[in-house]
């Protein structure tokens, strides 16, 4: 494991956060983290976002009581974005319109 310093700075304060399903593999959300939401994810093991349209910290399920486990956090190369691998209940809607995952509609 390679410790790393996630660069807050290029997306003003803001890096992308994939939430991906660490049995099956499925991309599950995609949502953005502050520096206090990233360490308020690693120091709680649960799942904490910026709400870029609120300005507020946020932890996934503290309404919907579905709440996102982190198994790994991944940084991509450029040290500007993660992948984060979750536990959950069996019943999880991650997305908040009440489906499963946030990546339902098909284009094409």
């Amino acid at each position: 494991m390679t410790e790393t310093k996630l660069d807050f700075k290029k997306m003003g304060g803001l890096i992308p956060a994939v939430i991906q399903d660490v049995e099956t593999g499925e991309i599950l959300m995609l949502a953005f983290q502050n520096e206090e939401a990233f360490q308020k994810t690693c120091a709680t093991s649960e799942v904490h976002f910026f709400s870029r349209s609120r300005q507020k910290l946020w932890k996934k399920g503290e309404t919907s009581g579905n709440v996102l486990r982190v198994v790994e956090i991944l940084a991509d190369c450029d040290d500007d974005s993660v992948i984060i691998k979750v536990q959950h209940d069996s019943n999880l809607k991650a997305c908040h319109t009440g489906e499963r995952s946030c990546f339902f509609k098909k284009i094409k």
